[in-house]
């Protein structure tokens, strides 16, 4: 007799057991390989965050040592940057200043206006004078017999015009022969000696006219002709053969003119020769026995200006220096050059320069006989009435106090020279900031690169760590399948006994 148990059919638990630990083994190996790249799957940390944290906390006092120091020396660089700006705008308001004369300055009146207008120069001198006009220079003006129209040929040939002892010879030929053509090939010549050429077309035709383009006597126009077909003939000009085929519409003249009774000439209406110091501009005729007055007078006015420009350029650099140096204890803030010593100095020397007395003896000796007197805030005030008064009054002691080389103007220029020159004492302080930029740049490329390194590892840790982390969570999943799978196959055979259905043969 035999006996059979039979159960319910079920998996083989071995077989079962290899498959899910297969299973588990390629998706570990999977999870790993994929950490090289992914960080934090496997612990979920944000890795990269916790990187950059710990990097930048590694470097926090390095580079806030680096940056401090940085921003120091830019702070100290745009500080001397302001400084010498002003100094710059100081130097070139003391050029008018220094040159003996430069403050001299005229003004030249003409009564009547139509007849002329004058300007000056510092060599002029006060004085008045009688002005008569009988003539204006004028430059001559040659025109031709009316032709059919601007395109009617004239003839071919050689055309020689010539301005006092200089000429020009153009070729004309069919392709220039017309009167519009000839007055072209004058404007377009190489060499011309000093005329323009253009039609006039009127009712009775077109005329040819030939203008000089300088005034005077001595630049009278003359035109000859050769060869061709003789047609150019009818612009020949030339009083000293007695050929006059074109009209000379205006003469070649130099101007006319009288000063205090006496005459005199000029080939041009802008006479500079005839007063020392003053340029005519000659605009017309005066009536026969009529005269008008020019009158040369001191002008304060650009003197004025320039002394006006100098206190402005001098209070910019006094309030610079403090604005740089000071303290503001209103606001318990410091300038960024507090206490310096290089600009310091400079004020103490510039401050020496202007409580010198010199200048003639008994006329100008400081700033303050010409009305600019120092004020409570340390700068400059200008009394303009005052400095107007002593301009009129005594421009030469004003002169004698700025201008030469022992004058106020030049001594500070010297001044300003030492220290803002190109290989002054604000170069050398500007290469040793710039200096010092530099080591700081490279300190942060080192710092960098030691950073960068410190990153790298910390991030291989992490990611090692991650790793073993996704392998351990692996090994759960597998050891918790294999214990469940026990549960269930146990269960399986307890509900089979229970049952009651062994059988024996």
């Amino acid at each position: 007799m035999s006996s059979t148990i039979s159960s319910a059919t079920s998996p083989t638990p071995t077989a079962t057991a290899a498959t899910t630990s297969s299973s588990s083994s390629s998706s570990a190996a999977a999870a790993a390989s994929s950490l090289i790249t992914s960080q934090g799957i496997g612990s979920g940390l944000n890795i990269g965050a916790i990187v950059s944290a710990l990097t930048t906390a590694f470097g926090a006092g390095q580079q806030s040592l680096i940056t401090t120091q940085q921003n120091l020396l830019n702070t100290q660089l745009s500080a001397y940057g302001t400084f010498k700006s002003a100094l710059e705008t100081l130097q070139a308001a003391l050029v008018p200043l220094q040159t003996p004369g430069s403050l001299a300055s005229y003004t030249a009146t003409v009564a009547d206006k139509t007849v002329a207008t004058a300007t000056t120069s510092a060599t002029a001198v006060p004085a008045q004078y009688t002005l008569q006009v009988q003539n204006l220079a004028t430059p001559a003006i040659l025109t031709s017999n009316p032709f059919a129209s601007a395109t009617t040929a004239v003839g071919t040939g050689a055309l020689t015009i010539g301005v006092g002892s200089q000429s020009m010879t153009l070729n004309i030929d069919s392709t220039d022969n017309t009167v519009a053509g000839i007055a072209a090939a004058i404007n377009s010549a190489s060499g011309n000696p000093g005329v323009s050429a253009s039609v006039l077309t009127t009712s009775a035709g077109s005329r040819l006219v030939i203008s000089g383009t300088a005034s005077g006597a001595a630049n009278a126009i003359t035109v000859t002709q050769s060869g061709g077909d003789g047609g150019l003939s009818s612009l020949v000009y030339d009083p000293a053969s007695g050929t006059t085929n074109l009209t000379q519409t205006q003469a070649a003249a130099d101007a006319n003119f009288m000063l205090n009774g006496f005459g005199a000439t000029s080939a041009s209406n802008t006479v500079t020769g005839a007063i020392s110091g003053v340029t005519l501009n000659l605009l017309g005729q005066t009536a026969t026995g009529v005269s008008t007055t020019l009158t040369v007078a001191p002008d304060p006015t650009a003197a004025q200006t320039s002394i006006g420009t100098f206190v402005t350029a001098l209070n910019g650099v006094l309030s610079s220096i403090q604005t740089l140096t000071g303290y503001d204890p209103t606001t318990n803030s410091a300038g960024p050059l507090n206490g310096n010593a290089t600009l310091q100095s400079f004020q103490n020397q510039l401050e020496n320069i202007l409580g010198q007395l010199q200048g003639s003896s008994g006329g100008i000796q400081s700033l303050s006989n010409m009305g600019v007197t120092a004020n409570a805030q340390g700068t400059y005030d200008t009394n303009s009435t005052q400095l107007g008064n002593a301009l009129n009054s005594n421009l030469a002691g004003i002169e004698s106090y700025l201008s030469g080389t022992n004058g106020l103007a030049s001594k500070i220029n010297n001044l300003v020279n030492s220290f803002a020159q190109t290989g002054g004492l604000l170069d050398t302080i500007d290469q040793g900031l710039q200096t010092g930029l530099t080591n700081l740049s490279k300190q942060q490329a080192a710092l960098n690169a030691q950073l960068a390194t410190y990153s790298a590892t910390l991030t291989a840790q992490y990611n090692a760590m991650d790793t073993a982390v996704a392998a351990l969570k692996q090994t759960q999943t597998y050891l918790t399948a294999e214990f469940n799978q026990g549960n269930v196959q146990n269960n399986q055979t307890n509900s089979s006994l229970s049952s009651g259905t062994t059988s024996v043969g």
